[in-house]
């Protein structure tokens, strides 16, 4: 408790010197403002200055500029590119939008738009507002949610058929498989069919899906009734990421003279921080990445029991806006710090193909490492009251890679044997 106290107090002192300037929609003028310079600011900051990123410098802009500017950064928010407020200065967070919404169609992702880009934008947005409750049903069935309405209509005007459409899932939880759309070759003459980061499903609409699934069958898998093990890891996937939601949100709220806009901006630029870590976690074995998050938060210069607190934070942020690059970081950066029970969203990200690519043999040693340590005093964060829920754990991961047989192969408990000899009469 006396750790707690200390860790909500560090991040408490560093968000409320965060509150000198007003947010904007540029994450740049926020970095000059003050507004990043609490609890995350300081991960943001340090990293910013170790690989010395490139900032966009905010152009002087007449005032219809900045009306039709205005007008992108609202279309960019309705469709969750976040640009923060629209202002109407196209600054670095604008172009990092920007950069997204041009991924998410197969375009450079130059941070620039082009004529077409930006009607395109604004037209969909338009037609969006216009569809009310039919848009939100819309975005709702397709797999990209918001976004994916985006590339619907792009190819709609374009007379492009999806080369494989969307499937309805046979089984409960099983991971849905991203629309591919077929897009305009990008200006550099490289063909792109699946590498736009945007064609990744929604894991706020796959836990939907879940969740309708779940109730429809009765309930959670179980040891007993388990027959398909992605579809069980599925469901903790959903399961753990409530959780973290939950205690993410009761820490910020206990954090004063902040607003829940604020601490999201912040918690926006954690994925950029760990872009390089992000990617190892899809290519390398957990102890490698491990090492490599170590020395990350070493590097910020911060308190590990700081950053744990800003971490859980910003893992229920990243959930909650479903912006996974977020959340993947803010687990990494808490099974740096030793908190193993975070291991288990890694295997799940890795498993299911949420803010990784989908490795299930580099999944299995992150669940391992949740496993090793489930059975210290505190260790469980997720559904504390279900200890039968990491056996369920552990028989789905070993199912999923192949060695069901080695599931049942118990650990020998960490325990000194105790005998009763009875003494010699002599």
């Amino acid at each position: 408790m006396k750790t707690n106290r200390i860790a909500t107090s560090c991040m408490a002192a560093a968000l409320i010197a965060a509150q000198g300037a007003p947010a904007r929609a540029d994450f740049g003028d926020a970095l000059v403002g003050g507004v990043v310079g609490g609890v995350v600011g300081g991960v943001i900051v340090n990293e910013a200055n170790k690989k010395k990123q490139r900032t966009y410098a905010a152009p002087q802009v007449s005032s219809a500029q900045r009306t039709a500017n205005a007008e992108v950064q609202t279309a960019l928010n309705y469709f969750g590119y976040p640009a923060g407020t629209p202002d109407g200065v196209l600054g670095s967070r604008s172009r990092s939008a920007i950069a997204d919404y041009q991924m998410t169609l197969g375009y450079p992702p130059t941070g620039q738009l082009t004529e077409y880009e930006r009607s395109h934008l604004i037209a969909s947005y338009h037609r969006a507002v216009a569809g009310g409750p039919a848009t939100m049903q819309a975005a709702a069935a397709n797999p990209m949610g918001m976004r994916g309405l985006l590339v619907t209509w792009r190819d709609e005007a374009m007379g492009i058929t999806p080369a494989v459409t969307q499937a309805a899932p046979a089984a409960p939880a099983a991971p849905a498989e991203p629309t591919i759309a077929a897009a305009p070759a990008p200006a550099t003459g490289l063909p792109t069919f699946l590498g736009a980061a945007g064609t990744q499903v929604s894991l706020a609409s796959f836990c939907n899906r879940v969740g309708l699934m779940t109730t429809t069958n009765g309930g959670y898998t179980t040891v007993a009734d388990m027959t398909n093990p992605m579809d069980a890891l599925g469901e903790q996937l959903c399961l753990t990421r409530s959780y973290a939601i939950a205690q993410g949100e009761e820490l910020a709220a206990r954090v004063p003279g902040t607003t829940p806009e604020q601490i999201a901006q912040q918690c926006a630029g954690f994925g950029p921080a760990m872009k390089g870590e992000l990617a190892d976690l899809s290519l390398s074995p957990a102890p490698a990445v491990l090492e490599k998050v170590r020395g990350f938060a070493v590097g910020t210069g911060m308190p590990p029991a700081q950053l744990s607190s800003t971490a859980k934070i910003c893992l229920s942020v990243g959930y909650r806006s479903d912006a996974m690059d977020v959340a993947t970081a803010s687990a990494l950066l808490l099974a740096g710090l030793g908190e193993t029970a975070y291991a288990e969203l890694l295997g799940h990200h890795l498993s299911q193909g949420f803010g990784a690519n989908q490795r299930t043999d580099l999944a299995f040693d992150w669940y391992g490492l949740a496993l090793e340590g489930a059975d210290r005093p505190g260790a469980a964060v997720f559904a504390p009251g279900q200890p039968e829920r990491m056996q369920l754990l552990r028989k789905a991961a070993y199912a999923m890679v192949g060695r069901e047989d080695d599931a049942m192969t118990e650990p020998v408990p960490a325990a000194l044997p105790s005998f009763q000899v009875p003494q010699s009469s002599n």
